[in-house]
């Protein structure tokens, strides 16, 4: 039996998991991590349903936490097959990986010392050994270089645009009729037009499947130039004495907006040495972005051979140490601070937003998606306080979005690639979107000729 079981990122945009079944084999496309509110987060301490042991392979679309957060549980509980993904996500990930092993065994701690603890015994979801031994699993591959996880099964990985080495995932294999059947996997698609790196690739061959992300299904990002809006934001509250703190994720967010920023240095708009760098992750990030020269796009290379390149170590300050990152709360000067973690969850961030929400004069500036039950959300919803290492901060600071600025195609840019597709799928599922997004994504394709998709919930099976 060729069978499709949809079982994270289903009416959510975290968790980003699906399993593949052919004839008692075993793949999974992600292993991702729930992230947002505490019930939400619960799901991670779920037992697989299925045992880590008999899964063959996992194909990885990318590095950000939802998509392969959970490969250490996987690998903990039993997973000891490859990890494929592309060359350039290897080094990403085992960044974010090992921050969050530690991270898992810090809150472990942190939670023994205070004595609470969901567990009888505080334990971490998983361990920094069990990140190792995950990423020793990781086998890398060339875009568009056909290999076989499986006998029979040929896979193969085209750009995403969504993040350096980000990937859309080619799956041919016999369906349940014994036919070849070819599925799509979008992974997390980018912008078109986007700096830094090419725009999102479709495939010679239509698909006769797609599941598709639809995480700005309903929506689309606002037309004004991201960079004009940026400076405005930053020179109006620079007016008035207050700082701008930018939470951004360290992977390809940070990068985007150093790339702006750059360019406002380059227009006279800011001075450089107002800009901080504030996070030990996204500054490796950054420099692993940094030696990615084949990935980029023909702007940024122009931009190199000028001698402005935004990713190099000397255009902005960087803050590697705690000290460092400390002494930020005595600057008077107004400043631009660039710190995870991108929703507000953690990370130095939280710091900053404790000391600088209160100040009136301050201004903080989301460039990306704020999932539910996340701080950020709540900062975008209007909250008046939010709780910050366990007391309520007053919020008097301005809160705004540059949606220019996000890594995720809006729902014309969706559209725009699967139009560029050879031709429409018999089947498509949507996922990686909360419903209303993923309803609105619906009908959209509908109004396209397409067949109305399908809107898989967590267990969904269908056959390949």
């Amino acid at each position: 039996m060729a069978r499709v079981t949809f079982e994270g990122a289903c009416g959510t945009v975290t968790g980003s998991r699906t399993r593949l079944e052919f004839g008692g084999r075993t793949l999974l496309v992600d292993c991702g991590m729930f992230q947002g509110d505490n019930e939400v987060e619960a799901r991670n301490w779920s037992d697989f349903p299925f045992e880590p042991s008999k899964v063959d392979a996992v194909l990885l679309t990318h590095a950000h936490l939802d998509h392969c957060g959970l490969l250490p549980r996987l690998v903990g509980r039993g997973f000891r097959g490859p990890v494929y993904c592309t060359r350039a996500t290897r080094p990403l990930a085992r960044l974010v990986l090992e921050d969050a092993g530690a991270i898992q065994e810090e809150e472990a701690r942190y939670a023994a010392r205070k004595g609470y603890s969901r567990h009888a015994e505080p334990k971490p979801l998983f361990t920094g050994r069990d990140a190792r031994q995950a990423l020793e699993r990781l086998e890398p591959v060339r875009f568009h270089e056909p290999f076989e996880p499986l006998p029979g099964v040929q896979v193969r990985f085209l750009r995403a645009g969504h993040l350096l080495g980000a990937a859309s995932i080619e799956i041919s294999a016999k369906g349940a009729d014994g036919q070849r059947h070819r599925w799509l996997f979008s992974g997390d698609i980018g912008r078109y037009g986007a700096p830094i790196l090419v725009d999102p690739e479709a495939p010679e061959e239509a698909p006769n499947a797609l599941v598709l992300e639809s995480t700005y299904g309903d929506r689309n990002h606002a037309e004004h130039d991201p960079v004009a809006a940026l400076g405005d934001t930053i020179e109006r509250t620079f007016a008035r004495g207050g700082s701008v703190l930018l939470p951004a994720f360290a992977l390809g967010r940070t990068q985007d907006v150093l790339y702006h920023l750059s360019e406002l240095a380059d227009q006279g708009r800011l001075d450089p040495t107002a800009v901080f760098l504030d996070s030990p992750m996204a500054i490796r990030a950054t420099e692993i972005y940094r030696q990615a020269r084949p990935e980029f796009d023909d702007e940024l290379l122009d931009r190199i051979a000028n001698g402005a390149n935004p990713l190099a170590a000397d255009r902005f300050s960087r803050c590697n140490t705690v000290d460092e990152s400390k002494a930020l709360n005595d600057r008077d000067a107004p400043a631009v601070i660039v710190a995870a973690s991108g929703m507000a969850t953690g990370g130095r961030i939280v710091h900053h937003l404790a000391r600088r929400l209160g100040d009136p004069r301050a201004c903080v500036v989301f460039v990306g998606y704020q999932a539910a039950g996340t701080r950020g959300r709540a900062l975008l919803d209007g909250a008046s306080t939010v709780s910050i290492h366990g007391r309520r901060v007053a919020v008097r600071a301005q809160i705004t979005q540059i949606g220019g600025l996000s890594a995720h195609a809006d729902s014309s840019e969706l559209e725009r690639w699967c139009r560029a597709l050879p031709g429409a799928p018999a089947r498509t599922f949507l996922n990686h979107g909360e419903d209303p997004p993923r309803k609105a994504l619906a009908a959209d394709l509908v109004e396209l000729g397409w067949s109305r998709p399908h809107l898989p919930q967590p267990g969904t099976t269908v056959p390949w």
